[in-house]
């Protein structure tokens, strides 16, 4: 055996496996960094509102998505949660074909326009009349969301500012469907794997009963729009 050309075998093995593991780790890093620097910026939401013009297209002016799941509801997410899910997208760590153009550095800017955008979202009213699934098992969907999601989501879907966790308080029901497939599948690369490891034994009837129960966890009232409320930021906006 030429032990020679074995111990180079493996030493170019090695490095091709490393820098394998630096390119997967890659989007993280970057992502991580716009994250670090869009948290540390003073936001100026007026700006904010600006850029949030681009936002209006899927998002719509009151920023309630789509009934149909298309798009979500973004209106009054935590901050930190937008920053991290824009920044993922930029960087290719969430796939997101349809948004990335959209927030791409020629047209939407830097940090700090993600930073001003996030605190013009934030304090967006939630859409008071979002879509809920069918009822059928909401006892079931209660139990499996109590031994699975309170300790993260939080016993009202209130999310976690601190730990990036996402609200999904109002939420309308088809999207929570299609992203909880998406991150049991691994098409949403940036899922937190804890959760992955959590919702993998789950069967349709989970994923239904549960995604039915969050749909259903209603936003405290102070973070409701009023009856009937529209944007005025964007009053010739055709509805």
């Amino acid at each position: 055996m030429n032990c020679r050309k074995l111990f180079s075998d493996i030493v170019v093995g090695s490095l091709v496996m490393g820098l394998g593991t630096l390119a997967l780790a890659q989007p993280d890093l970057e992502a991580a960094r716009e994250v670090e620097r869009a948290l540390e910026l003073t936001p100026d939401i007026n700006n904010g509102r600006r850029v949030y013009t681009l936002c209006t297209v899927c998002h719509r002016p009151e920023g309630w998505g789509s009934a149909d799941g298309r798009y979500p509801g973004i209106a009054g997410q935590l901050s930190g949660v937008i920053i991290k899910q824009l920044a993922d997208i930029r960087a290719r760590n969430r796939d997101n074909p349809t948004m990335r153009p959209f927030t791409s550095p020629q047209l939407f800017g830097g940090a700090q326009e993600i930073a001003d955008v996030v605190s013009y979202i934030s304090q967006l009213p939630m859409d008071p009349n979002n879509t809920v699934g069918p009822g059928m098992d909401l006892g079931h969907g209660e139990r499996l969301y109590r031994e699975n999601c309170v300790d993260c989501h939080g016993d009202q879907g209130q999310g976690d500012e601190t730990d990036q966790i996402p609200l999904i308080q109002g939420q309308n029901y088809p999207y929570l469907m299609r992203q909880f497939q998406w991150i049991l599948n691994g098409r949403r690369r940036n899922s937190d794997p804890k959760m992955v490891r959590q919702i993998k034994g789950f069967s349709p009837r989970d994923i239904s009963g549960v995604m039915d129960y969050v749909s259903r966890l209603r936003p405290p009232a102070d973070k409701l729009a009023a009856p009937g409320w529209l944007n005025p930021d964007f009053p010739k906006y055709a509805r």
